[in-house]
């Protein structure tokens, strides 16, 4: 099951987009139906985050948190996904696209984080993989 939480209300989200994209990374890496959450909050949510969890006092873009377990439940959990609004419309602004763009590239390196992949020429492929634009 995917569960996307929008903690934040100055910009417009479009779940569905984000549902999809994440319902088409599970199918690609054949991960099945695990729980994964894709949650968007503001910029002192993430940097709490950041500082609690990598000790680092300030904003970033994005967070992953991986489980990659079985629950008492039986379900496969493969773990959250956090993405900072303010932040990666910054960081659109900066490059000069979207911020739809911006927040679904933070969503693939998220997911990736998830699967186990380090910042590396691998991961950097599976994004551009993951973001080509879908053929109808």
């Amino acid at each position: 099951m995917i569960t996307i939480i929008n903690r934040q209300r100055k910009h417009p989200i479009r779940t569905r987009t984000f549902r999809r994209l994440l319902e088409r990374l599970l199918a690609r890496h054949r991960v099945g139906d695990p729980e994964v959450t894709l949650a968007f909050v503001g910029a002192a949510a993430i940097r709490t985050l950041n500082r609690k969890f990598r000790k680092k006092d300030r904003a970033t873009d994005v967070l992953s948190f991986p489980v990659g377990k079985r629950g008492a439940d039986g379900r496969y959990y493969l773990g959250d996904i956090v993405i900072s609004v303010p932040v990666a419309f910054r960081q659109a602004r900066r490059e000069g696209h979207s911020l739809e763009h911006e927040l679904e590239a933070l969503a693939v390196h998220g997911f990736l984080h998830l699967l186990g992949y380090d910042h590396s020429a691998v991961m950097e492929e599976q994004e551009r993989i993951a973001l080509r634009p879908v053929r109808a």
